[in-house]
This record gives C-alpha cells, sequence and structure tokens, in this order.
C-alpha cells in the first residue's frame, strides 16, 4: 500500500432506498425497509472506496470480516448516508468503522476489515479453490 492513509480518513456514499434493495426472500418483499444484505454492501463499498487510492499497481483488497448491528429501518424512499472511517492500518491491513445513517436514525453500525494483497496471490487461490 501507498503511503498516506491515515487514521481518522473517511469515505461516504448516498443512497436513496428502492424497492430492489428492501428485505426479499424468493422474489417476496418482506419489509418495505434496506435491507441487511444490502446495507453490508454498501458499508463494504464505503470501506473499499477507502483504500482505492492507496493501492500499489498488481495490489488488491479483499474484505475479510465484517461485524455489523442492524439497529433501524430505512424505508423505501429514504436516503441512507455510508461512512467508513479508518480506524487500524498496517501495511497490508485496513480496519474501518463503518456506520449507515439517516436523517432520523443510525441504520447500522459496525467494522469492516480488508486485507491488502498482491493481485497474483488473490488469482491463485481462487485458482486453487475451482
Amino acid at each position: 500500500m501507498k503511503q498516506g492513509l491515515e487514521l481518522g480518513h473517511q469515505e461516504t456514499i448516498s443512497i436513496v432506498v428502492t424497492e430492489e434493495m428492501a428485505a426479499s426472500f424468493a422474489g417476496q418483499m418482506v419489509h418495505p425497509v434496506l435491507s441487511t444484505v444490502h446495507m453490508v454492501y454498501y458499508m463494504e463499498w464505503a470501506g473499499r472506496k477507502v483504500i482505492l487510492p492507496f493501492l500499489e499497481e498488481g495490489e488488491e483488497g479483499i474484505g475479510a470480516t465484517i461485524h455489523i448491528r442492524h439497529i433501524a429501518p430505512a424505508p423505501i424512499g429514504k436516503r441512507v448516508d455510508f461512512t467508513a472511517t479508518v480506524i487500524e492500518r498496517t501495511d497490508n491491513k485496513v480496519v474501518c468503522q463503518v456506520k449507515a445513517e439517516h436523517d432520523r436514525a443510525v441504520v447500522g453500525e459496525g467494522e469492516f476489515v480488508q486485507v491488502i494483497l498482491p493481485l497474483a496471490k488473490i488469482k491463485a487461490n481462487i485458482n486453487r479453490m475451482k
């Protein structure tokens, strides 16, 4: 990883909850709110935005761990902001506090860990699993 990624660095993604993001199973909507699956997706995406400018050529980040709590609903039509904040960094690991919130509540929060590896090693690991 390139130098310069400091503790406290943040990236944010904002979305508006759509029907496609609602809690659904087998094509049937269960609740007209942001699903936990989609919340995790956007938390990871915000964390990825943190590392992108600092990856060296031939490096890539890979999600290693995510611990989250889904605290409050975000109804369809609600704008939700997802923020990742660097709380720990080593040569090959970035830990972010992640938070999803809207104007009425914190929707979810937790921690997302990414490991930075040579892309060749990631590809080799994938090929080994085929």
